[in-house]
This record gives structure tokens, sequence and C-alpha cells, in this order.
């Protein structure tokens, strides 16, 4: 092997490994920020726990009797 050979097959060798380390690069999924989902999903368990909350008050028999009694007033 000459080194006229050496060489080129040297620069080849770094022009297709550098080739690839862009191509890589490209197909790479970029990160992605789930902040706002998470404080969508906070919010709504603290919803869903409100709603829980005033179903247990609405479905209580005392409540049906606080309201018959307010609306005798």
């Amino acid at each position: 092997m000459h080194v006229f050979e050496m060489v080129v097959i040297i620069t080849v060798v770094v022009l297709v490994a550098g080739l690839i380390k862009d191509w890589m690069k490209k197909n790479q999924t970029p990160p992605v920020d789930l902040s706002p989902i998470e404080d969508r999903l906070a919010k709504l368990e603290a919803l869903q726990e409100r709603v829980e909350v005033l179903e247990k008050i609405v479905t209580d028999k005392n409540y049906d009797l606080r309201s018959e009694i307010d609306n005798l007033r």
C-alpha cells in the first residue's frame, strides 16, 4: 500500500464517520418538557379530590335535612 492510498482511505473513513455522526444527531428525539402536563395532572387530581368531598356532602342524609329545614324558614 502506498502512502497516497493510506491518506485517501483515512480521509474517506473520517468523512464517513462525520456523516454518520451528523445523521445520528439529526435522528435523535428531542427532549420533551413534561412539566405542563404534570401541572395539569396535579390540578386534575386536586379537582377530583374536591369533587369527591362535595359528593360526600351532598349525598349525606344530614345535608337533606338541613336543606329541608332551610326551606321551611
